[in-house]
C-alpha cells in the first residue's frame, strides 16, 4: 500500500530530507516554504476522502467501511471520576490510530506542484513548496503558493501561517530584495534556516547548525550512558544503549547532510563517538563508516524501486560495463560531495 501511495505522490517520502535538499542543491537560487496544515488529522472530511478513494480505484465495500469507520464516533473526556457526555464525532480521523496517516497520505494525494520549477514535499501534515526561481521571475512560485491555499481550503484544511516559514537559497553574485509571501493576508516569516523533519537546513546550505544542535543533544546522552555505568552495566548493554539513543540521533538522516559538513563539523561528531568509545570499552564504527555503509545500501534500495522519483538518477552504463553508473557532472564541491554522487562512486568502486 505504501509503495502505491509513493507512486501516487512521488514525493511524499517516508524521510523526505532528500527530496527537498536534492530539490535545492543544483540551484543557483531557489525558494523554500516549509508550512504546517493545522489540525490535519481532525478535518478529514470522510465524505470527501471516500470520493477520492473510489477515485484512486479502491473496492467500494472497503471505501463504505473506511466512510463507517470514520463516522458516527462517540467521544467523551474523562478527568479523574468524572466523565463527560458523549459527542458525536463525523469529521476527522481518530489521533493514535494507525491508520490516520494512511488515510490523510490518501486524502492530500492530489496535492500536487501545478508548475515544473516547483515541487511539493509532503510528510503528514508537514508540506514544503520548493521553487525554482529563474531570470528572476517568481511568479510560477507564489501561483504555487496561492494553489496551495485554494486546494487546501476546498478540502477543509487550514495552513498555520504562524508556523509557516519562508527561506530563500541564492548563491547568485549579484542578489536582489524579493517581496514578502502573503497567506490569507498575513506576511510569511522569512528566516535564515528552519528544521525540516529534525534537519536543520539553512540558507548557506551548510550543516554547522545541525551539526552543532546534535552534538549538544548526543551529548547530553553520553551523560545518562557514564550513569548506566556506574550502574554496573555490561559492555554490550552499554554498546546497546549508546546504539539506541546517541548514535541514533548523530546518525539521522546522515547520507543527506555528512558529505558537506566540514572536518571541524566531523571533528566534534566524531568525538562524541570517541567519549562514548571510552565509556563503553568496546569499539564503536565511526561516523565516516556509517555514513559510507548507508549511502551505499540506500543506493541499492533506490535502484531496486522503479517508482522511486531519484531511480532516473543512477542510469546504467553499456553492457559491457555491467553494475556501472553514469557519474553526473558536478560544477560545484557541494554537488560533488551530495548523496547521489557519493552513492555513485561507491556503486562503481565495488565493481
Amino acid at each position: 500500500m505504501l509503495k502505491e501511495i509513493n507512486h501516487l505522490s512521488p514525493l511524499l517520502f517516508p524521510i523526505p530530507n532528500f527530496a527537498c535538499i536534492w530539490c535545492i542543491i543544483l540551484c543557483k537560487k531557489c525558494i523554500i516554504l516549509q508550512e504546517l496544515i493545522g489540525s490535519a488529522f481532525n478535518t478529514i472530511v470522510p465524505s470527501k476522502l471516500v470520493i477520492k478513494l473510489e477515485t484512486l480505484g479502491l473496492d467500494p465495500a472497503l471505501c463504505n467501511w473506511v466512510l463507517d469507520f470514520l463516522t458516527g464516533r462517540p467521544q467523551v473526556v474523562r478527568v479523574g471520576n468524572n466523565i463527560s457526555s458523549p459527542l458525536i464525532l463525523n469529521t476527522g480521523a481518530p489521533q493514535g490510530c494507525v491508520l490516520s496517516p494512511l488515510l490523510y497520505s490518501l486524502f492530500t494525494h492530489d496535492c500536487v506542484a501545478t508548475h515544473a520549477s516547483n515541487s511539493i514535499i509532503k510528510f503528514a501534515d508537514d508540506t514544503t513548496v520548493v521553487g525554482l526561481i529563474t531570470n528572476n521571475d517568481e511568479t510560477a512560485y507564489r501561483e504555487e503558493v496561492r494553489a496551495l491555499g485554494v486546494w487546501c481550503q476546498e478540502n477543509n484544511l487550514t495552513l498555520n501561517v504562524n508556523k509557516t516559514k519562508e527561506m530563500i537559497v541564492d548563491f547568485r553574485k549579484q542578489q536582489r530584495e524579493h517581496p514578502p509571501i502573503h497567506i490569507d493576508g498575513t506576511v510569511v516569516e522569512r528566516v535564515a534556516s528552519f528544521k525540516f523533519l529534525g534537519i536543520h537546513i539553512t540558507d548557506k546550505l551548510n550543516w554547522s547548525t545541525h551539526t552543532d544542535s546534535i552534538v549538544k543533544k548526543a551529548q547530553q546522552r553520553l551523560f545518562n550512558l557514564r550513569r548506566l555505568k556506574k550502574f554496573g552495566l555490561s559492555p554490550k548493554a552499554l554498546t546497546n544503549f549508546y546504539r539506541c539513543t546517541i548514535e541514533s540521533i548523530l546518525a539521522g538522516c546522515i547520507t543527506a547532510w555528512y558529505g558537506n559538513c566540514t572536518a571541524l563539523n566531523r571533528k566534534a561528531l566524531q568525538r562524541v563517538v570517541r567519549s562514548a568509545q571510552r565509556i563503553t570499552g568496546g569499539k564503536l564504527p565511526a561516523l565516516q563508516d556509517t555514513y559510507t555503509t548507508r549511502c551505499h545500501r540506500k543506493a541499492i534500495k533506490i535502484i531496486k524501486d522503479i517508482n522511486h522519483p531519484s531511480h532516473c538518477l543512477f542510469t546504467p552504463l553499456s553492457s559491457r560495463r555491467r553494475g556501472q553508473y553514469r557519474c553526473i557532472k558536478a560544477g560545484t564541491e557541494r554537488l560533488k560531495n551530495s548523496f547521489y554522487l557519493k552513492a555513485i562512486r561507491l556503486l562503481n568502486s565495488h565493481h
